[in-house]
C-alpha cells in the first residue's frame, strides 16, 4: 500500500517551500516520484516548532536487503516495531499524491480534487545505527479508495500537523479517523 508518492516542488508552492527547508537545512530529498529507500522530506518536531529534515523512507525488514514502508494504524501501537516510535517520535510526509495498482495491475494516481493541494500522511520514524528512518501509516479505506486498494494512508489535515506531532492523545485519536475523500487518475 502506497508503495510511491509524489513529491513535487515545481508543482506546488508548499512543497516548494518544504523542500527549499529542507535543502537549507543540508538534506537532498529526493523529488518527482519518491520510492522505498529514498530520501525524502518530513516534518518533525522541533524544539519550539516543527522543522524539516531529510530522511531515508523505510525500516529495515527482516530479511537483509528488506525496507518496511508503512504500518498499520490500528496495530501500530501494538507492535514492537513501532510502538515507541509512534509514541516519541511522530512525522509528517508532505506529498503531491501517491500511487496505487490495482489488481490488474493499472497505475493509479490518488490526491485531491485540486491536483496542487498537498497531501500530508501521518508516520513514525526510529534510529537505526545511528540513522533516522521513517515510515508512513495506512488505515482502512474510503468509499474513494476500496475499488482499487483494502488500505489507504493516514492523511492529516494541514491543520492537524501539529497536534499530529505534539499532542499524544490527539495522535492516539487520529489513528482511528476516517478519510477525506481523495479522486484518482489512471497513470500512463
Amino acid at each position: 500500500m502506497c508503495g510511491r508518492y509524489m513529491f513535487q516542488p515545481d508543482k506546488n508552492p508548499e512543497i516548494k517551500r518544504i523542500y527549499q527547508l529542507a535543502v537549507d537545512a543540508g538534506y537532498t530529498p529526493k523529488t518527482g516520484e519518491v520510492f522505498p529507500t529514498d530520501e525524502t522530506a518530513l516534518i518533525v518536531a522541533g524544539e519550539r516548532q516543527v522543522k524539516v529534515v531529510g530522511m531515508k523512507w523505510g525500516f529495515p525488514g527482516f530479511k537483509a536487503g528488506q525496507s518496511i514502508i508503512n504500518a498499520r494504524s490500528e496495530t501500530v501501537q501494538q507492535k514492537s516495531m513501532f510502538a515507541d516510535s509512534f509514541l516519541k517520535r511522530r512525522c509528517v510526509y508532505p506529498t503531491t499524491g501517491f500511487f496505487e495498482w490495482s489488481k490488474a495491475k493499472q497505475k493509479y494516481k490518488f490526491n485531491f480534487s485540486n491536483d496542487t493541494q498537498t497531501l500530508f500522511i501521518a508516520g513514525c520514524y526510529n534510529y537505526f545505527d545511528d540513522v533516522a528512518q521513517s515510515i508512513l501509516f495506512t488505515t482502512e479505506p474510503n468509499e474513494s479508495m476500496i475499488q482499487i486498494h483494502d488500505r489507504m494512508p493516514l492523511i492529516l489535515a494541514k491543520n492537524q500537523i501539529n497536534s499530529w506531532i505534539y499532542n499524544d492523545d490527539f495522535a492516539k485519536d487520529f489513528l482511528q479517523s476516517s478519510m477525506p475523500q481523495l479522486i484518482s487518475q489512471v497513470e500512463e
